[in-house]
């Protein structure tokens, strides 16, 4: 039997959206990577891009276990003397809370032209509802988790997971 190579073109992404009130970050961030590289279809190929869109809502929302809120610290450097900055998990939380569950995921991926590409499929709001500033009527537009179905995004539920 010859082996299937799939092609960009025969894939069409879709769009996945997660409520992450009160889910586990690690195993939120985990879900999400698999849905944006494609994991789930069965003919996954790691170097071809199969990968759909992931909207993650309620950010601010996501909790860790035990100690880690006060304990896990985030590192960021300005490549300046003295601009390594520390920032603990809670703090950054209450700063932008998106910054976590990206800094999670983005360290699932794959790092190179791949990876890059899946991480723009990524969209994450500290609430539940989504707000467009530019549809094509030139009208503001606000979409809550509710309304998913109307424009045919599959609602991915981690209980069963």
């Amino acid at each position: 039997m010859k082996t299937i190579f799939p092609k960009k073109e025969y894939h069409v992404p879709k769009w996945f959206v997660i409520d992450a009130n009160e889910k586990t970050l690690g195993r939120l961030a985990t879900e999400a990577s698999k849905l944006l590289r494609g994991k789930e279809t069965t003919f996954f190929t790691p170097g071809v891009d199969q990968g759909n869109f992931v909207v993650i809502l309620n950010a601010d929302k996501i909790k860790v276990s035990g100690k880690k809120e006060l304990q896990k610290l985030y590192y960021r450097n300005s490549q300046r003397p003295g601009g390594l900055k520390i920032e603990s998990f809670q703090k950054l939380k209450d700063r932008i809370p998106s910054r976590i569950l990206e800094r999670a995921i983005w360290g699932m991926l794959p790092k190179g032209v791949l990876g890059r590409e899946y991480y723009r499929r990524l969209y994450i709001y500290s609430n539940s509802e989504i707000k467009y500033k530019k549809t094509k009527d030139g009208n503001s537009k606000t979409i809550n988790l509710a309304s998913a179905n109307e424009h045919n995004w599959i609602e991915v539920n981690l209980e069963n997971k």
